[in-house]
Order: structure tokens, then C-alpha cells, then sequence
């Protein structure tokens, strides 16, 4: 299939007023790395202002440069196996199925959002890595039909959708404080998932926060929309798979594969991998006790990725694509852990927590910190990295106030969450997945940010924990 010749150019200018102040916005933000050294420079000013001598200040520099080493190695996998998984035929031939469905640009939409929320609900790498590919077959199955959806606003609309990983079977913090030994077990004991990911509260916002997205995306979508065959890389992201390979009898004899690779092409090895994958999650969950934690999901994932390839063959192909789209974060989430380090080391974060606190009521404490979580979250690209720095303070505070620690860590969510959506830490590695410059669309996000916090205060403030 070839791109269609009809479209406007991606440098043609927007002409409704939302499309305008976007592309604005998107001009002016800065790529993940240089706003990661504009961040560093600023936090190790703040912290020498706050009375932190020099040589403390380069000591916890110096702590945290590398302190997120082996979670770096974690989330690389979750991003490399997801997209893995996303290259699996099976999981194409779901997505484009699903993006027939639709008949209109409002439908386009509504299936969008609930199938990257879907993913993201059951882990949040699945959303990430996968959500970009949902945009891109839905944007050219909608094109084909001649259905007004601009492939930009998708992306950041699916990109909005799988925020609801935070309060979902992947959430970082609630996990860690459901977990025997954590780090807050004396101030606060153990915080079962029904307190947290499955109260009323959580589970009220997940759907509110779906349908109001729905329905200010509509709102939202630009008048002239720019179809993803103005992209042309992202374009081919979408083309039809290829018919397999003919049958070892029917190839020619000068294509006749040598024995390492009908092995590699075989089932029995991906088989043998699968089999003891299984049985380390068997004996994780079943012998040792253990629970969904990094580790055993990125097992998990691992087996999927081998059974829907099939073959070593195809899933080696399929690690490579994948590798490409994200391999930004194995040297940005460095240099963020450089600037955690400087909060996590010195008083800055404790200090900017405590004024944030100081000012909190029972009913002003979710916005206090929400809001505090928000600005920390520009600084430090990990949920559970948030909630190591501001946990303590939270729950104190909470206590202070005459309110449940688990409200302060679902309002913390909320906030820690705004700067996914607005930093570019994140958007820069579904830009990857997808092919496209991040700017083309991240300022949608800020809209999007701006719900996502106005209705996550009002619900963690008024609604049961």
C-alpha cells in the first residue's frame, strides 16, 4: 500500500485556535536531555540556596548519578519486551481488526482511549509501548475510510489514556506499600491494594477520568486535521503484514535454510525458554510467596513475547525494532536520577514537601499534594522514586491533618502523573514508538495534564478511600 498524495503537509501551519497553541508550546519545550541539564542546574542551585554546602551538594550528586541502575535495566525491559510484544502478529492482527471498527471520527476515539486504557490498566509498559501502535492503526484505518482524525491529537489522546496506570494493577507506589518490609511499614504498616488501587475513590476516577476524556477530546479535535500519511515513517508502521514465508518443500533449492536456521526458526527452543519462564513465575508466586512486583512482570512478559513469536527467529527481529524506539531512557533515566539524587540527598526535598505541608487542612491536603507532587515530578520520572522522596512527609502530614495516608499517596499519584503528561522525559519515547517529533503533539498534553489534576483533587478530596 502506498501513502496517499492528499493531506496537509506536517508544516503547514494549524488553524484552529487549541492546534495553535500546541504547536507553540511544542516549539518551546526542549528535548529530555537538555531539560534534563537545565533541571540539574537549577536543583543544584536551589540546593546550595537552601544552605547546603558545596561538598554536600556534589555528594548527593554523586549518590544518585547511578542509583537507578538496576531500575533503569527494569524499565528498559518493560519497554523493549512490550514493544516485543507489540510486533507480535497476533497482537497486529488484534489492533487492526479493532480499528475497523469504527465508522465514525467520534468512535475512532472512544476505541481508541478504551483500548490503550485497557493495556495501561493491566500494565502500565503495555500502554506505553503499546498505545502509540493503537494510534497508528487507527489513524490509517480511519484515513482509509475518510474519517477526519488528526494523528497528532491521537497520539496525545491514547497518550492521556494510559494514565490510568497509576491507579492501576501496575501502580508503583501502591505495590511497594503492599509490600512486607517497605520502607514506611513503621510510620504507616502495610497498605492493602483494596485501600489504594481499589477503593471506591480510585476506581470512581479511572472511569470518570475516561469519560471525561472522551468527551473533551471531541471537544478538542482540530478542525483540519493532519491523517498520518503526512508521516510518512509513521505511515508504514501501519503497512499489512507480509504472507509468510512458503514452505521448507516449496522454497528453491538455493534458498534452502541452513540447519542453524531451521533451528532458529523452530518452535521447540522458544518452547524450552517458555517452559522454565513458567515454571520461575510458578515457583515466584506459588513456592516463594512472592507477588506482581518488576521482576515477575518482566517474566511474564518475556513468556508472552516467546509464545506469540513462536520462535527465536521472530522474536530476536522483534527485539530489535523494539530496541530503537526506546533507547533514549537508558541514559536519560541517569540523568534524572542525578537531579533525584540532589532532592532525595539534600533539603530541597524535604524542605519543599514541609512548606507544602505546613499549609495543608484535611480539605486542602490532596491539592497541596497533588500540587507539590506535580512540580517534583518535572524532577524525578519515577512514581516509586516520588514516592521514596515524599512518602514520609505525606504520610505525616496526613496524620496532622486527621486524614488516611492512602489519600495522600492517591493524591501524590495524581500529581507525580501531571509530569509524565508535560514533561518531555516520557513523550519522547511514545514520539520513538511512533516515528514522529514529540513537539507535534505534547502540547495537547497540557490539556489533557489540566483534567487529569482538576478531577483527580475533586475525587481524592470528597469521594470515599
Amino acid at each position: 500500500m502506498t501513502s496517499p498524495a492528499s493531506g496537509p503537509s506536517p508544516a503547514d501551519p494549524p488553524t484552529d485556535r487549541l492546534s495553535r497553541v500546541a504547536a507553540l508550546l511544542g516549539r518551546l519545550i526542549p528535548d529530555a536531555l537538555t531539560t534534563s541539564i537545565a533541571l540539574l542546574a537549577l536543583v543544584f542551585g536551589v540546593a546550595l540556596v537552601m544552605g547546603n554546602p558545596l561538598a554536600g551538594t556534589m555528594d548527593a550528586y554523586y549518590r544518585g548519578l547511578w542509583m537507578l541502575l538496576p531500575f533503569t535495566m527494569q524499565m528498559t525491559l518493560i519497554l523493549v519486551l512490550s514493544g516485543t510484544l507489540g510486533a507480535t502478529p497476533t497482537f497486529r492482527r488484534l489492533v487492526v481488526a479493532l480499528s475497523r471498527i469504527p465508522r465514525s471520527s467520534t468512535q475512532v476515539l472512544g476505541l481508541a482511549i478504551l483500548v490503550t486504557a485497557g493495556l495501561s490498566y493491566l500494565y502500565w509498559g503495555l500502554g506505553l509501548a503499546l498505545g502509540p501502535m493503537v494510534a497508528i492503526h487507527f489513524a490509517r484505518e480511519a484515513e482509509a475510510k475518510g474519517l477526519a482524525v488528526d494523528f497528532p491529537f491521537l497520539l496525545a489522546v491514547v497518550g492521556a489514556a494510559l494514565s490510568v496506570w497509576q491507579f492501576g494493577l501496575s501502580a508503583s507506589a501502591p505495590l511497594l506499600m503492599n509490600t512486607p518490609g517497605h520502607f514506611l511499614e513503621s510510620t504507616t504498616g502495610l497498605m492493602p491494594l483494596r485501600t489504594t488501587i481499589f477503593s471506591p475513590a480510585a476506581l470512581a476516577f479511572v472511569a470518570l477520568f475516561l469519560l471525561v476524556l472522551f468527551g473533551s477530546a471531541r471537544i478538542m479535535s482540530p478542525r483540519r486535521p493532519t491523517p498520518i500519511s503526512s508521516f510518512p515513517d509513521s505511515f508504514r508502521l501501519a503497512e499489512p503484514l507480509r504472507p509468510a514465508d512458503p514452505e521448507p518443500g516449496t522454497r528453491p533449492l538455493e534458498a534452502v535454510p541452513s540447519l542453524s536456521e531451521r533451528i532458529e526458526g523452530h518452535s521447540v527452543p522458544a518452547l524450552l525458554l517458555g517452559a522454565a519462564l513458567a515454571g520461575w513465575i510458578f515457583y515466584h508466586f506459588a513456592v516463594k510467596g512472592g507477588g506482581l512486583e518488576l521482576n515477575s512482570l518482566n517474566t511474564v512478559l518475556l513468556l508472552f513475547c516467546l509464545v506469540l513469536h513462536r520462535n527465536v527467529r521472530n522474536f530476536s527481529k522483534g527485539l530489535q525494532q523494539a530496541v530503537l524506539s526506546v533507547w533514549p531512557v537508558v541514559v536519560l533515566y541517569h540523568l534524572y536520577a542525578g537531579v533525584a539524587g540532589l532532592i532525595q540527598f539534600t533539603s530541597v526535598g524535604e524542605n519543599f514537601a514541609a512548606f507544602f505541608g505546613g499549609l495543608s487542612t484535611g480539605l486542602t491536603f490532596p491539592l497541596l499534594t497533588a500540587l507539590s507532587a506535580a512540580v517534583v515530578s518535572v524532577f524525578v520520572p519515577s512514581s516509586g522514586g516520588q514516592w521514596v522522596i515524599q512518602g514520609f512527609i505525606t504520610a505525616k502530614t496526613a496524620a496532622a491533618v486527621g486524614v488516611t495516608a492512602q489519600r495522600g499517596l492517591l493524591a501524590l499519584s495524581i500529581g507525580d502523573h501531571v509530569g509524565n503528561l508535560i514533561s518531555p522525559f516520557w513523550v519522547v519515547i511514545a514520539a520513538g514508538i511512533a516515528r514522529i517529533d514529540f513537539r507535534r503533539f505534547i502540547g495537547f498534553n497540557l490539556a489533557f495534564a489540566a483534567i487529569w489534576f482538576g478531577l483527580g483533587v475533586l475525587v481524592f478530596t470528597f469521594f470515599p478511600v
